[in-house]
């Protein structure tokens, strides 16, 4: 069965930066899009940044800048690089794998990110 197991989550101070990582199995990795998501307590569940099989990449704008999103094809991970991280970033932080928008989506258990002093 799939599996999505993220890691790196933490207390960091604002202006500091942390990096997840999402580890994938039992499936085809390099031909599913991956993306992050993240939901703070009492919100909806929204995407943070996305990367299709061919390595385009997309942000959402409150991230733009200060995220980056990689994947490793040979090593089925995807990882989130969040630098000059912000008090409103926490949130549990998700990782995604959806072949198709009428693909049953998979996720991960969630990590979570707290950014304060």
């Amino acid at each position: 069965q799939v599996q999505l197991v993220e890691s790196g989550g933490g207390l960091v101070q604002p202006g500091g930066s942390l990096r997840l990582s999402c580890a994938a199995s039992g499936l085809t990795f390099n031909i599913y899009p991956m993306a992050w998501y993240r939901q703070a307590p009492g919100k909806q569940r929204d995407l943070v940044a996305s990367i299709s099989s061919g390595g385009s990449i997309n942000y959402v704008d409150s991230v733009k800048g200060r995220f980056t999103i990689s994947r490793d094809n040979a090593k089925n991970t995807v990882a989130l690089q969040m630098n000059r991280l912000k008090p409103e970033d926490t949130a549990v932080y998700y990782c995604n794998a959806r072949l198709s928008a009428v693909s049953r989506p998979y996720w991960g258990q969630g990590t979570q990110v707290t950014v304060s002093s």
